[in-house]
């Protein structure tokens, strides 16, 4: 993807200055995870670092669309979105499966330049995918699962400041990974756990447990090609839809996540028993 990225900044001056962040702020990002993969870190050092990559992209996002909105959605979407698939990358195929479908939504929701480096994206996961699913024989470490999710962001941000709120669709194939890692990490705070140690309480993990990997990943990649045809079928709508849809659909995936987490503890006490 950043051989990708480079080639198109140097082809299309117009965007090389937000191509070149990314690039530069992938790189952070997909550094620091290596070194953490082969010699861990503290999670604060990581988080620093992260920090950075995003503060780049956010401050060149801002100044290229000239929007403050833009640049401070960049900053938080970047910093959520690395974590989120660091989180979520916890059984076989399920992080580049879902990096896959969000990289074609964005592409053609995107088109141009823009939307080539969605297709980089998209190429790279279904290169990884088959050594990953069913069977993992190589896996995505910190490095490969943090820079998917700073794409996945950037690209996001990229078509907020280009479509404006009518990119908010894009929200709705999202929603798989941000309310169980949302909530996960919600219910590991009202805890007072340690939430920022690994842990496997997400619900995708409970339902690995009992289902095993493929059937979960496949499970969250049709919910995801939902969201995906939804958004799509949405687009011509007016944009007042926006906050019901994203509630309607956000509320079914805080359901089923609920569901998936009731239906292991009741697994759990039936062991017990």
């Amino acid at each position: 993807m950043l051989v990708a990225t480079l080639s198109l900044a140097w082809k299309d001056p117009s965007q090389r200055q937000l191509l070149l962040a990314l690039s530069a702020s992938i790189g952070l990002v997909a550094g620091v995870g290596l070194l953490d993969d082969h010699r861990p870190l503290s999670p604060w050092s990581r988080l620093a670092v992260h920090v950075v990559a995003s503060g780049i992209f956010a401050a060149t996002a801002f100044v290229v669309f000239s929007d403050p909105w833009v640049g401070l959605i960049a900053l938080v979407s970047t910093l959520v979105l690395t974590n989120v698939w660091n989180f979520m990358d916890g059984i076989n195929g399920i992080a580049s499966s879902q990096a896959l479908l969000l990289s074609v939504a964005l592409g053609l929701a995107l088109g141009g330049t823009w939307g080539m480096v969605a297709v980089a994206l998209a190429a790279a996961s279904a290169g990884f995918l088959p050594y990953n699913f069913p069977r993992a024989r190589i896996f995505l470490g910190d490095g490969g699962s943090g820079a998917i999710g700073f794409a996945i962001a950037a690209l996001a941000t990229t078509a907020v400041g280009v479509g404006g709120l009518k990119s908010g669709w894009l929200l709705l194939p999202l929603s798989a990974f941000l309310v169980d890692a949302g909530l996960t990490l919600i219910r590991r705070v009202v805890r007072g756990e340690r939430w920022w140690t690994p842990h496997v309480q997400h619900a995708y993990q409970a339902w690995a447990r009992r289902g095993g990997h493929a059937v979960v990943t496949l499970a969250y990649a049709a919910w995801t090609a939902a969201g995906m045809l939804a958004m799509f079928a949405a687009a011509g709508l007016p944009e007042s839809w926006l906050l019901p849809a994203c509630v309607l659909w956000y509320a079914s995936a805080v359901l089923a996540w609920w569901w998936l987490q009731r239906a292991d503890h009741r697994a759990v006490r039936h062991l017990q028993g």
